[in-house]
């Protein structure tokens, strides 16, 4: 991770200040380091490790983790941003 010139971050220096999120292509969200799932409603949901694979297909049945039903439908996502970012509010 790079934040504006700064040199990259390793992943482990990532890793003290959060959580570090990596989509796969074709796949799920890997979610790695410190975080909280939670419900709509608030609702702590306990991943059980610190490493999930949280689904973003929506054909899962362990909604909201990955249980590999995206290889089966055929499931298509880029890893990268297939958008142009936002504009920030700072540029308006």
């Amino acid at each position: 991770m790079t934040l504006g010139n700064a040199a990259p971050m390793s992943v482990s220096e990532e890793e003290e200040r959060g959580a570090v999120v990596i989509p796969y292509e074709d796949g799920p969200l890997l979610v790695r380091g410190n975080f909280t799932l939670r419900t709509p409603a608030g609702e702590v949901i306990d991943p059980g490790r610190t490493t999930v694979a949280l689904c973003r297909c929506g054909k899962s049945a362990i909604k909201p983790f990955c249980d590999g039903t995206h290889k089966a439908i055929n499931f298509r996502a880029a890893a990268g941003r297939e958008t142009v970012a936002p504009r920030s509010e700072e540029a308006e």
